[in-house]
Parts: C-alpha cells; sequence; structure tokens
C-alpha cells in the first residue's frame, strides 16, 4: 500500500530569492573598480572565445570620474593575462595617463570618438573575431532569423567603408556617426563593435552578435534561413536587447571567471 501523497512546501516570498542587479557605488572610487575588475573578467573571456587576434582588440571602460578618460587592456598584453593592475587609463587623445604599457592608437580612435559621441555609452568592445569578420567581408546585417539575433534588429547598422587601419579621429568620428544611438556595428571588411551602459552589456552585446554571425553564416551555407516577422522581432528586441537584459545574461560569464582565475582581480 502506498502512503498518503507528500504535501510540497508551499513557495517562499519571491523577496527572499536572489536575483542579481547591476550594483550601485557610494563612491567614484569603488565605481572604478567595480569597472576595472569588469573590464579584465571581460578580457579573459574573450581570450577563452578566441577573439584575441595578435595585437588586435579592445575593450574600453568609460572612468566614472573622469568621462573623456578610458581604462583599456595594454597594448601587446595576451587577453588571458590581464589583471586590474595591468589595465591603462587613457585620455581622449590616447595619451596614457596611468598604467605601464602603450595602448593601442590604432583601436583607441575609434573608441575614443564613439564614446565621444555617446555620453550614455561605459564600455565599447571591438575584435578581430573570426565570424564577425565573415560577415562583415559580406557588408550584410545580421537577419532576424533566431531570437537571440532579434535583439539586433533594426538595433545595428553597417559601416560601409574600409580605408585601412583607423588612425584619422576623422575615420573614428564617422564611425561614431555609423553607429548612432544603436548598440551595434558591423564595420566591414573589418569585424565587430558593441557598446553598452556598463562593461558586462557590451561584452554581452559582442559574444551574442559574434554567435549569431555564425548561425547567420552556417543557416546560409545551408539554405535559406526562414526570416521572423517584422513585428514579432520587434517585441522580441524590446524584451532581450536592453543593456539591462544584457547585462543580466553575462552575469554567469563573469561569476565563472572570477572564480576560476581569481588571479584577475590583482
Amino acid at each position: 500500500m502506498h502512503g498518503p501523497t507528500p504535501t510540497p512546501p508551499p513557495p517562499l516570498p519571491t523577496e527572499k530569492l536572489q536575483f542579481a542587479m547591476p550594483p550601485r557605488h557610494e563612491s567614484a572610487d569603488d565605481e572604478r573598480r567595480y569597472r576595472k575588475e569588469r573590464l579584465a573578467g571581460a578580457l579573459r573571456i574573450f581570450a577563452r572565445y578566441g577573439f584575441e587576434d595578435g595585437v588586435s582588440g579592445h575593450i574600453t571602460a568609460r572612468d566614472p570620474d573622469f568621462s573623456d578618460c578610458f581604462w583599456v587592456n595594454p597594448f601587446g598584453m595576451p587577453f588571458k593575462h590581464v589583471t586590474v593592475s595591468d589595465l591603462v587609463l587613457a585620455n581622449q587623445d590616447g595619451q596614457v595617463l596611468q598604467g605601464r604599457h602603450h595602448v593601442n592608437q590604432a583601436a583607441f580612435t575609434v573608441h575614443a570618438q564613439v564614446h565621444a559621441a555617446r555620453p550614455d555609452v561605459v564600455a565599447v568592445a571591438h575584435c578581430h573575431s573570426v565570424h564577425g569578420r565573415a560577415l562583415a567581408a559580406l557588408g550584410d546585417l545580421l537577419d532576424p532569423i533566431t531570437q537571440e539575433s532579434c535583439a539586433f534588429y533594426e538595433d545595428h547598422a553597417v559601416y560601409g567603408s574600409y580605408t585601412g587601419v583607423t588612425v584619422d579621429a576623422e575615420e573614428g568620428r564617422r564611425i561614431a556617426a555609423a553607429l548612432g544611438s544603436r548598440k551595434a556595428l558591423v564595420l566591414r571588411n573589418h569585424g565587430l563593435l558593441t557598446v553598452g551602459d556598463s562593461v558586462d552589456a557590451a561584452a554581452w552585446w559582442f559574444l551574442a552578435m559574434e554567435r549569431s554571425c555564425q548561425v547567420q553564416l552556417t543557416a546560409r551555407a545551408a539554405g535559406r534561413p526562414v526570416l521572423i516577422d517584422h513585428e514579432p522581432a520587434v517585441a522580441t528586441r524590446e524584451q532581450l536587447g536592453g543593456d539591462l537584459v544584457a547585462w543580466i545574461n553575462y552575469q554567469p560569464l563573469w561569476q565563472d571567471i572570477s572564480r576560476s582565475e581569481p588571479g584577475l582581480l590583482t
């Protein structure tokens, strides 16, 4: 004989359940430390995904006190070795204010102009990832063919010019103008660039965009992808395309890298 069916415990009040949200810091020093930790962690995550290509690629984070100065990875240092203390602070002209290393002037030219044009942006990510470069070689936008790619629907653009390695501020301003108020840009024949109101968001958008490029290229190679209609694509973007959603999605990656490689915090 079977005994009485056990009664499950009552659900816990939602206020007792843990749910991570972006922290608020009382001082600029605390916010600076937070951004630098997240920047070092994002660089190491990018290393794991193979986004590094020689000395190409940067992630920048605006300083909370000096809005025209930016923390960035040191020139020539492997992403997977970067620690908080290795990060370099540079001004709008790429001049090093704090740190022991140079910065990549070509990459910083673009980042500085994007930061200048977008005061709402805390972080900018750009790397020469494989699938991002492949889509950039086609000069194409991402199509709304998956839930993830819909996050970029009508919220990214193509910069349709290639003039070599960017060292001219005017070229950087044209790239910033092409980005406009959007979250991402396909730099034709070059790669991807993403922005966010946190390091976590900018890094997540780059990861998500690179994966969406891979899915689109794979689907096209296999056949003709079916596009999601305009209205559901917009609705999906409204649900998933905000920087807060990007921050939340990024937290498992941060937890993994900070626990498995705690040396990055030094």
